[in-house]
């Protein structure tokens, strides 16, 4: 298993609240707080790419 740092929970609106954590081969992670041992990882390039797009609002159809 990775040595993943994560950072504090990010909450929106008191809705569920999720972590982002790094380790040292370069790799993130996205996890729900409190359930960090089920991510989501790839490159960091890879899920800044994905935030990115999510916040230009190319996943609003999914909510």
């Amino acid at each position: 298993m990775a040595d993943i740092r994560w950072e504090e929970p990010f909450c929106a609106e008191g809705s569920a609240c999720f972590r982002f954590g790094t380790d040292e081969g370069g790799n993130a992670y996205i996890a729900a707080a409190g359930a960090e041992d089920v991510y989501v990882t790839d490159t960091r390039d890879a899920l800044r790419t994905l935030i990115r797009e999510i916040k230009a609002g190319k996943a609003d159809h999914l909510i």
